[in-house]
């Protein structure tokens, strides 16, 4: 999987889940109305006896703790959580602050006594604000203290003081989740468009590797007496077959790796000629197939700016280094090298050989590449990638 396809998985994570906040929360508020509950039962257990119904209470009780352990695993998160079951529990809610007025002893409820359902009404107005926000449970906040002033004949300052504490908190935790999943998704799109920034990089490597390259090859050579039109041929044939898989979505014919690590050796064989000269270790260079592959294309960009830029006199030294946390590939020339900033000025121009096929595959590989130059002292290009793992080295190493 490519560093973008990465960054896409996990951005569609987030999307998906959109919950690396709420889900505690989520958790916390189930929580809460379980104990919640059982707060409810044991203070009308130590009262009931004042009641003028206290069979009705038990009942109402019975009803409630039914509905809360049958409701707990919807209160596990908002795709759970729909409105119907939060519109039944808002019933439960109003309908416990409701009996509890025609239930009670009249002297009790103008001394502040709870209400049946107590402190569980509050878990009702949290799961608003987890699921739509602090204006629902504003909204939710609202209603129940409607219920608990016309249960109680009236305003009192317990009331007032109890609705107060009910709404503050529902706003506040509501107005928290909104937050994170603002967050969250501002996360989402910033990692989507670093994954679509990725694959135009990856894109710009692949048909500055092949389909660019072949045309300045027909441009350098198609002119020259005696041309090979031919083998010319053969190469615009296969960069069109590349440029129909890019355009399509397919895999690359270079691409087509093998899982199994591989030996760098056997990559980089092939750029050694007359010209360049390659040193290696004598015992196998593995990497994982993807890294690679990436890192020797990374080499051939690098052994190609050599043939292009200097000079057909130049020579060029490809050195291998197996070390015990990373591979290095040194590429050094003698031709006549560059002044500072030219990278810069070629960049900006549109020429992205070093920027994407040499320093992009680096990085996606989470490694380096270093260039050193300077007028009349040649180039010199060191590739560097980490290992991820001991599986990697051979066994004789």
């Amino acid at each position: 999987m490519t560093d973008g396809s990465r960054t896409g998985a996990v951005g569609g994570a987030v999307a998906a889940g959109g919950m690396s906040v709420e889900l505690p929360l989520w958790r916390a508020i189930s929580f809460f109305r379980v104990l919640a509950l059982t707060y409810a039962v044991l203070r009308y257990l130590d009262s009931y006896l004042s009641f003028h119904h206290p069979v009705a209470g038990w009942i109402y009780l019975g009803a409630l703790t039914l509905w809360t352990l049958a409701s707990t695993r919807a209160f596990a998160g908002p795709q759970r959580c729909t409105w119907y079951v939060l519109g039944t529990d808002l019933t439960f809610a109003v309908t416990g602050i409701v009996m509890s007025g025609l239930t009670d002893d009249p002297d009790r409820i103008s001394h502040g006594a709870p209400t049946l359902p107590t402190i569980w009404a509050a878990g009702t107005v949290l799961g608003f604000a987890g699921k739509g926000g602090w204006r629902w449970a504003a909204a939710a906040g609202s209603v129940i203290g409607v219920a608990n002033i016309l249960g109680h004949g009236g305003p009192t300052g317990d009331n007032i003081h109890n609705i107060v504490l009910l709404m503050v908190a529902g706003c506040a935790i509501g107005y928290v989740i909104e937050l994170a999943r603002a967050s969250e998704a501002t996360l989402t799109r910033a990692l989507q468009v670093e994954a679509a920034t990725r694959e135009r990089e990856r894109l710009s490597r692949d048909i500055h590797d092949g389909v660019l390259q072949v045309l300045a090859l027909v441009q350098r050579r198609g002119g020259e007496p005696g041309a090979d039109f031919a083998e010319l041929g053969r190469l615009a044939g296969e960069q069109e077959r590349a440029l129909r898989a890019l355009m399509s979505g397919g895999p690359l014919p270079a691409q087509r790796t093998p899982l199994e690590p591989q030996d760098l050796r056997t990559l980089l064989g092939p750029y050694a000629d007359e010209r360049i000269t390659l040193s290696a270790p004598g015992t196998p260079v593995l990497l994982p197939a993807p890294a690679a592959g990436e890192l020797a294309a990374a080499v051939g960009a690098a052994v190609d700016n050599v043939r292009r830029h200097a000079g057909s006199g130049a020579r060029a030294w490809i050195l291998v280094e197996d070390e015990p946390d990373a591979v290095t590939v040194s590429i050094r020339d003698d031709g006549p090298g560059f002044a500072p900033g030219r990278l810069g000025e070629a960049e900006r121009a549109g020429r992205l050989g070093v920027s994407q096929s040499i320093r992009g595959r680096l990085l996606d590989l989470g490694g380096t590449a270093e260039l050193y130059s300077a007028p009349g002292e040649g180039v010199e290009v060191e590739l560097r990638v980490p290992r991820k793992g001991s599986d990697d080295r051979p066994a004789d190493h």
